[in-house]
């Protein structure tokens, strides 16, 4: 069960944004599921072209190390690095954060264009969704058309998989609002590419906000 105060981060996004008022019930979705999937010992996997590309690394950077809260390392990783490398032990613990494992399938720089030469440029994303995806991973898949076919393709391959996929695109939401083709689909209440992107950042934020506050924020 999500705490209470992690699904107050939709209302207070809402509060900042009145127009995603329309995509609240969605929002919760993608907070419970994110939770839920991390609760579970699993990672988020992150995709998308151009800026979205960009934002998929952006919530990778939040996730992987403290974005608001502090995200001190516990006692049994403290006894582990005793026992480790007891020279690096309060350097380590000093400064190393506890991490939401994500991963951006943008940044594999040698795989994506190996694929796109040898095989076929629309299929890396799902390439790597087949190498690295298990059941229980969620896969977040930005696209601000809803149509973009390397993360059509790569939604597709996660289902497969058995990853749970949440989906962030414009009102419309294309192909992939249409073809049903997420668990989840976040629809930002815009049709212009720029401004869709204004609000997938608020809303991603709160996403990471959201997940910190689970496992680091206070009961």
């Amino acid at each position: 069960m999500v705490k209470a105060s992690t699904l107050a981060e939709v209302d207070a996004l809402i509060g900042r944004y009145p127009a995603l008022k329309v995509c609240e019930a969605d929002l919760r979705a993608a907070v419970e599921m994110i939770c839920e999937s991390y609760a579970g010992g699993h990672k988020l996997i992150a995709c998308g072209n151009g800026g979205s590309a960009s934002d998929a690394e952006h919530i990778v950077g939040e996730l992987m190390k403290g974005f608001l809260l502090p995200r001190k390392l516990g006692r049994d990783m403290a006894r582990k690095m005793e026992e480790v490398c007891p020279e690096e032990k309060e350097y380590f613990l000093e400064n190393l954060q506890g991490a939401l494992p994500a991963l951006s399938l943008v940044n594999q720089v040698a795989l994506n264009t190996a694929f796109a030469n040898d095989q076929a440029p629309d299929l890396s994303f799902a390439q790597q969704i087949l190498g690295m995806g298990q059941e229980g991973d969620v896969l977040l898949a930005i696209s601000t058309s809803g149509n973009s076919t390397n993360v059509i393709y790569a939604l597709q391959m996660a289902k497969v998989k058995g990853v749970r996929t949440i989906a962030l695109t414009g009102r419309s939401g294309g192909k992939i609002a249409s073809r049903h083709l997420a668990d989840v689909t976040i629809r930002v209440p815009d049709d212009e590419t720029f401004r869709i992107q204004e609000f997938h950042l608020p809303v991603y934020h709160m996403l990471c906000i959201a997940a910190e506050n689970e496992f680091f924020g206070e009961d």
